[in-house]
């Protein structure tokens, strides 16, 4: 009973530290979102998480707010401790100093400057190490960083608005609103929890949205902001270039595109990147590699349908979010998907759950 009781309280101290880390995701790239938890003696002395730009780490976080109670104690961590020389010291060195008798690891970090090297540093100074406790709900919550150390790439995450008869848009590519208000505040709560979000210029043209977070509160969330145009026509006048001072918008373009178009968005605040093209499109697993380059670990596609056909079929789709509306568009709309690219979609992801969203309903889709 007593073991069945030390049990319990390692998964409730790890399901609080892997909460904590949740509140970085979307602001600590190109960092995981770490969360940290000290117990001593059964009472928490010490509670930390990844901050913003990925510094300070949850384990110093949590290792400053504990000080002197951390000797002796547990520390239960959602990744392993780092155990290399970055812009900081190795957090395994911290907790070793620290006095950590025991440290509760959900999660190996595939980072081949750690990948188990933390572990056995602390393992090395006596330190008790027990990993893979809460390591299910870990790798969800730092897939992100997981798919760009393994694979080079962000975690592609899809969102897309669909009608009661399939569209995704009113003919013309008139903007038109298919979810109702709960769905859109949803939305913006998905922005806040990744580091991008990307639209192609389709959308960016037709709708001149901000793609920022605006929940009460919540604006200081906002993702870094990305166009693909290849042909750099974004508007230097649109709201994403005229805002691009207060949250950064990356347009990335075809190599060969004119560098006086590149100048006009530059002189608003604008990066504009170059990535491979051909006849027009964008190679989007060179601009995935470009972007996990830059620190970009979870990117949310938004629009449009263009572009989301792109995404599922070069099969670079990790997640899905379809939210279907009960509002019918019209036979003239734009489709959400052709018969061809919804098939590939299933046949890529799996379907993991459906809700309610107001009168909207959210299916929630995973790599198979």
């Amino acid at each position: 009973m007593v073991q069945n009781m030390a049990q319990n309280d390692d998964l409730r101290f790890m399901t609080l530290a892997l909460a904590l880390g949740r509140r970085g995701l979307g602001r600590t790239w190109p960092n995981p979102a770490v969360g940290a938890v000290i117990v001593r003696d059964g009472v928490i002395v010490g509670r930390g998480w990844t901050q913003p730009g990925g510094r300070p780490h949850a384990e110093v976080e949590a290792l400053a707010r504990a000080g002197a109670a951390a000797r002796g104690a547990t520390l239960y961590v959602t990744l392993e401790p780092c155990s290399h020389f970055g812009k900081t010291p190795p957090c395994a060195d911290a907790i070793v100093a620290a006095g950590i008798a025991r440290v509760v690891s959900a999660l190996e970090d595939p980072n081949p400057q750690v990948r188990g090297e933390g572990h056995a540093r602390l393992r090395a100074a006596g330190i008790a190490v027990e990993a893979g406790l809460g390591g299910e709900a870990a790798r969800r919550d730092h897939a992100g960083h997981i798919r760009r150390m393994r694979d080079g790439r962000p975690l592609v995450m899809l969102k897309l608005a669909i009608s009661a008869d399939g569209k995704a848009g009113a003919a013309g590519r008139k903007p038109v609103a298919i979810t109702g208000e709960a769905t859109r505040e949803r939305v913006h709560l998905m922005r806040a929890q990744h580091d991008a979000v990307m639209v192609g210029i389709g959308t960016a043209l037709a709708d001149d949205p901000m793609l920022t977070c605006r929940l009460p509160g919540m604006a200081n969330n906002s993702p870094l902001r990305i166009v693909l145009d290849s042909a750099l026509r974004l508007p230097p006048g649109s709201q994403l270039a005229v805002s691009a001072r207060d949250v950064p918008v990356w347009v990335v373009a075809e190599s060969q595109t004119p560098q006086a178009l590149a100048d006009a968005l530059q002189r608003q605040g604008v990066e504009v990147l170059r990535a491979a093209g051909n006849d027009g499109r964008i190679d989007l697993a060179s601009v995935l590699k470009l972007l996990a380059a830059r620190g970009i670990t979870r990117l949310m596609v938004e629009g449009g349908p263009a572009l989301a056909a792109a995404f599922v079929e070069a099969d670079l789709v990790d997640e899905a979010h379809l939210f279907r509306s009960p509002l019918i568009v019209g036979a003239d709309g734009i489709d959400a998907f052709d018969g061809a690219t919804a098939a590939t979609l299933m046949r890529h992801l799996r379907q993991c759950g459906s809700e309610p969203v107001g009168a909207d309903r959210h299916e929630f889709y995973q790599r198979r």
